[in-house]
């Protein structure tokens, strides 16, 4: 009976072992790292930066096609730009159509495009909406204060004296400038302007700007037939 005993008892023992390093050599999964770019269905290239919880595109949209392959009208004659406006047809174009300026400034939309079924974003984000930018300034300190840490720093885009940029957030805003409704360019360096998703009435939607002699970060009222630049936010 004891020697039975002493059998089980080392029985026992080895098995515990036997599991512990069987359990202990399992290769453990690694983690699967966030993606730090993400691309349109152009093929162009966009860093990421997290803020608070939300995770916005680095750089302006330059998409020339919505989501699924449709290309956005590209308006180039200033005459014909409020046109597309009067159909609330979707329409691209760069300030003062300097194809030079899409590297750094990207494209300028009208907000028809913003709001077209078909997705201006790319798959697994949209165009944030007024709540979003308002809880993005609520976090950097207000819209007072919330420019000077999204805005890039110097004067190499923005005009001087770009009043409290520090870029900390990593946001790095530039100011491209906007185009109003009659196909006019306007503010280039001295503004920049983003789409919400957000419409105001029939004929306005919310945007969020700032400028080069402040720090803030408004958000206001412009024309749907406007156009201005565009950031990307993750579902």
């Amino acid at each position: 009976m004891q020697t039975q005993k002493k059998i089980s008892l080392i029985l026992f023992v080895m098995l515990g072992i036997f599991f512990m390093i069987s359990t202990g050599c399992k290769k453990k999964t690694d983690p699967v790292p966030e993606p730090v770019t993400v691309k349109d269905i152009d093929g162009n290239v966009y860093h990421l930066v997290t803020i608070n919880s939300q995770v916005w595109m680095v750089e302006n949209l330059k998409t020339t096609k919505y989501r699924n392959g449709d290309a956005i009208p590209a308006v180039t004659i200033d005459s014909l730009w409020n046109k597309q406006a009067a159909t609330s047809t979707g329409a691209y174009c760069n300030y003062n159509i300097n194809g030079a300026s899409i590297a750094v400034y990207g494209h300028l939309y009208n907000w028809y495009a913003v709001n077209d079924p078909r997705g201006l974003a790319p798959a697994g984000w949209h165009i944030a909406s007024k709540t979003e930018w308002e809880a993005l300034t609520t976090f950097l300190g207000g819209d007072t204060l919330a420019g000077g840490k999204l805005k890039e720093t110097g004067t190499l885009n923005w005009l001087s004296p770009n009043t409290g940029a520090t870029n900390s957030t990593g946001f790095t805003a530039v100011p491209g400038g906007f185009r109003i409704y009659s196909g006019k360019s306007e503010m280039f360096g001295a503004f920049g302007v983003w789409w919400t998703s957000t419409p105001a009435d029939d004929f306005s939607a919310l945007n969020c700007g700032m400028f080069n002699d402040n720090a803030g970060a408004l958000i206001s009222a412009n024309r749907k037939a406007n156009g201005c630049s565009i950031r990307c936010i993750r579902d």
